[in-house]
C-alpha cells in the first residue's frame, strides 16, 4: 500500500493500514523538512512531519531513502518516503507499478488529480483511493479512471473493476457524525440504498418499563456513564470502554449499561426543495415589512371603494369606473366642471387618496431597495433565535456540517474568523446567521446567542481555539451540548475528563475528522465498501458492504453462525440480482420519477446459508474488517482492542 499526504489523515491511514490490515506500507510525504520536526515547531510544510513523528516512534517507520532499491532498504512494513512533488520517478520509487492500492490524500485537489492520472498509467490494475472536495468532479473522474483501467486491461474482473477507483471526502465522510453528535448526542445515521439506519443510544429501562424492539445491539457503551471522571466520550481503552457488537448473552447480562441499538430503518425522500434549505430568492415577507403591507392592503382597499362608488354615481360601466378613479388618484384626469356633484365629491377623495399613497410607494421603493442591497449580505441573528446550533468554523468540513444540518432544517448560527472562508458563500446562499469574528474574543459567542443555543459544535483546525470556545460557552451556559474536533487524542481524554467532572449534568463530545474518516479510505483500498461510520464515543463502528465470495468466515455459514462478537455482525442481504445491484450503496438515490424497490433486506433469517454470489451489509469493528480481508480468523477479543479507536 501506498499513502501519499501532508496531514493527520495521512498518517491515521498508513497507521490503520500497518496497525489493523498489517500491510506493508509506505508514506510518501512533502521533503523540506527533518522526519522528527519537535512538536510544536512550524516550518513551511513542517505540520505534516511533526505529526507524523507521533507515529513514527509508535509503529517502527523506517526512512526510506531516495534513490535506492527495496533490497537496500529494511522492510519492516512500514516505511516513509520524502519527496517534493508526485511525479512519475517518485511514484516508481514508491513501488507503484506493483501496488496494490494507492491513497492520494493531499488537501490539494489538482495534486492529487495529476497523481491520479499518472499512477494509472503506469499499473492499470492499481486501487486507485482519491480524497476530492468537489463531488461533481470527482464522479467524472472516477469514471475516467475505470474507463482508462477497462481500455488498458480488458481482462480485468468485473469485481477488481468495480473497485479499481473511489474517490472519497473527508468533509463528507464525516459530516453525518458531527451533525448528528451536535444534534442529539450519540444518535447517528447511516444511508444504505436509499433507506436510512439510525444508531441510537438508550438507557436500561426501568423495573416498569418495557425495552423497545430494535434491529440489532451494536455496542455496549462505556460503564462509567455515572461517573464524573468517566472516560467514555474520549478515547479509553480497557475493561471500562466501550464494547462494540457484543453477543447476545453479554447484551443480557450488562443490564446496567446503556446501549446503541440499530432502531429504525425508514425510506428517504427524494431531496429537499431549495426553498427549505434556505432563502436562494428574496420573499415577499422579507421585501416589504409588515406595516407597509398593510398600509398598501389599505390604500387598494380604498381605490377599490372609491370604483365602486363611481360605477354607482356615474352609472358607466364598472371597468370604465374604475379607470376614471385611478386616473382620479394618480391626479391625470381633466377635473369634473360640469359633472354632477356626486362625480366631483368622488374625484376629491381620489385625489386625497392619491396623496396618502404616494408616501406608501415612496416607502416601498426605499424598503425593497435596502433588501436588495442586503439580500448578498450575512445575516445576523435574530433576537429571538433559540434552540439553535452554533457552528464554530466554515471550513471544508464545517461547510459540509453546515449544509447537512440545514437540510435537517435544525437552526444554525455560524461563527467564522475570515470573511473568505470556504463556507461563506453557502452560509449567504442560505440566508444562514454568521458572526464575523474571532470566537476567543469576548463579545462573539454572545452575538451567536450562546445563551440560548441547544449545541455548541467547534470545528475549527486548532484544538487549542475549539477548547477556549467551549469553556467560555460552558462559564455562559452550564448545561450546552459541547462537541469539539480534537485531534491529539490524549489531549482529548484529558479535555473530556476534566470537562465531565467540572459540569456532570450537560453532554461532552470530543470527535477527530482523520480518525474518523481514516477507516473509510483504508476500507477503500482493501477494496470493500463503506456505507458510512458511526462514532461510539471516540472508537468507530463501521457498515460496509462485502461479498461473500472468497471469505471462509462468511461462505457456506448461516447468518448466526456468521456472527463474530467484537468483529462482524450481518445485518442486510442485498437480494437484487448481481447485474442489478446498485454498485454504491451509500449514495443518494436518484429521483426521476421512477419508483425503485430497495433490494436490502434487514434483520435476514438467522438461518440463512449465505452464498458465494451475495453481498451483504456488515456492522463491523476495524480490527474485524482487517481479519475478514485478510483471511484470518476471529480472536474473540475485538472489543477491548485499541485498534477499535
Amino acid at each position: 500500500m501506498v499513502v501519499c499526504g501532508d496531514d493527520a489523515l495521512a498518517h491515521r491511514l498508513a497507521a490503520e493500514l500497518h496497525d489493523v490490515y498489517r500491510t506493508q506500507v509506505t508514506l510518501v510525504i512533502p521533503g523540506g523538512t527533518p522526519l522528527a520536526e519537535p512538536t510544536g515547531r512550524r516550518t513551511a510544510g513542517g505540520r505534516a512531519t511533526t505529526l507524523f513523528g507521533r507515529f513514527s516512534a509508535a509503529v517502527g517507520w523506517v526512512p526510506l531513502p531516495r534513490q535506492t532499491t527495496d533490497d537496500e532498504a529494511p522492510d519492516r512494513g512500514a516505511r516513509v518516503m520524502e519527496a517534493p512533488t508526485l511525479d512519475e520517478d517518485v511514484l516508481t520509487e514508491a513501488g507503484i507499478e506493483h501496488a496494490t492500492a494507492l491513497a492520494l490524500v493531499h488537501d490539494d485537489d489538482e495534486a492529487n488529480i495529476h497523481a491520479a492520472l499518472r499512477a494509472r498509467r503506469l499499473n492499470p490494475r492499481l486501487r486507485l483511493v482519491i480524497r476530492l472536495y468537489n463531488r461533481k468532479l470527482g464522479q467524472h473522474l472516477e469514471e475516467l479512471l475505470d474507463q482508462a483501467a477497462r481500455v488498458a486491461d480488458p481482462d480485468m474482473d468485473p469485481a477488481e473493476l468495480d473497485a479499481a477507483t473511489t474517490v472519497l471526502s473527508d468533509a463528507d465522510t464525516v459530516a453525518p457524525a458531527l451533525a448528528a453528535t451536535a444534534i442529539a448526542g450519540t444518535s447517528k445515521v447511516v444511508q444504505a440504498d436509499g433507506l436510512l439506519l439510525r444508531a441510537a443510544e438508550r438507557t436500561p429501562p426501568r423495573s416498569d418499563e418495557v425495552a423497545r424492539p430494535g434491529l440489532c445491539t451494536l455496542a455496549l457503551l462505556s460503564s462509567t456513564t455515572s461517573d464524573p471522571g468517566g472516560s467514555e466520550g474520549s478515547d479509553s481503552s480497557g475493561d471500562e470502554g466501550p464494547r462494540l457488537l457484543p453477543g447476545d448473552e453479554e447484551v443480557a447480562a450488562a443490564t446496567g449499561r446503556d446501549t446503541v441499538v440499530l432502531e429504525a430503518v425508514s425510506a428517504v425522500g427524494p431531496p429537499l426543495p431549495p426553498r427549505r434549505l434556505g432563502r436562494r430568492s428574496v420573499p415577499l415577507a422579507s421585501l416589504f415589512s409588515r406595516r407597509l403591507r398593510w398600509s398598501v392592503a389599505g390604500m387598494a382597499t380604498a381605490v377599490l371603494a372609491l370604483a365602486i362608488a363611481s360605477w354607482y354615481v356615474t352609472g358607466a360601466g364598472l371597468l370604465h369606473a374604475a379607470y376614471l378613479t385611478v386616473l382620479d388618484v394618480l391626479a391625470i384626469d381633466d377635473p369634473a366642471l360640469d359633472e354632477p356633484t356626486g362625480r366631483k365629491a368622488l374625484q376629491l377623495l381620489s385625489g386625497l387618496t392619491g396623496l396618502l399613497l404616494l408616501p406608501v410607494l415612496v416607502a416601498a421603493a426605499l424598503e425593497a431597495l435596502g433588501t436588495f442591497r442586503t439580500a448578498s449580505a450575512l445575516r445576523r441573528p435574530p433576537r429571538g433565535l433559540s434552540g439553535h446550533v452554533v457552528l464554530l468554523g466554515l471550513g471544508k468540513v464545517g461547510t459540509r456540517v453546515l449544509a447537512r444540518l440545514r437540510e435537517m432544517d435544525i437552526p444554525v448560527v455560524c461563527v467564522e474568523e475570515d470573511p473568505e472562508a470556504r463556507g461563506i458563500p453557502l452560509a449567504r446562499r442560505l440566508g444562514v446567521p454568521t458572526v464575523l469574528g474571532d470566537v476567543t474574543e469576548e463579545g462573539v459567542l454572545e452575538a451567536a446567542k450562546i445563551r440560548r443555543a441547544h449545541a455548541l459544535l467547534a470545528l475549527t483546525s486548532a484544538d487549542t481555539t475549539n477548547l477556549e470556545a467551549a469553556l467560555y460557552a460552558r462559564s455562559v451556559k452550564p448545561r450546552l451540548r459541547v462537541a469539539l474536533r480534537l485531534y491529539d487524542d490524549h489531549f482529548a481524554t484529558a479535555v473530556y475528563r476534566t470537562l465531565r467532572a467540572a459540569h456532570p449534568q450537560a453532554l461532552t463530545r470530543s470527535r477527530s475528522v482523520s480518525s474518523l474518516a481514516a477507516p473509510a479510505f483504508a476500507g477503500a483500498m482493501m477494496g470493500r465498501q463503506v456505507l458510512g461510520a458511526i462514532p461510539v464515543e471516540r472508537r468507530v463502528l463501521i457498515f460496509a458492504a462485502l461479498h461473500v465470495a472468497g471469505h471462509p468466515q462468511l461462505e457456506g455459514r448461516t447468518v448466526a453462525e456468521s456472527f463474530a462478537p467484537g468483529a462482524w455482525r450481518v445485518i442486510a442481504l442485498d437480494t437484487a440480482e448481481p447485474e442489478d445491484r446498485q454498485r454504491d450503496l451509500a449514495a443518494a438515490p436518484h429521483y426521476d420519477g421512477a419508483t425503485r424497490q430497495p433490494a436490502l433486506v434487514w434483520e435476514p433469517h438467522p438461518g440463512y446459508v449465505l452464498r458465494s454470489q451475495d453481498r451483504v451489509v456488515l456492522a463491523v469493528t476495524r480490527q474485524g474488517l482487517g481479519e475478514l480481508l485478510t483471511g484470518d480468523s476471529p480472536t474473540g477479543t475485538h472489543g477491548s482492542l485499541g485498534a477499535d479507536r
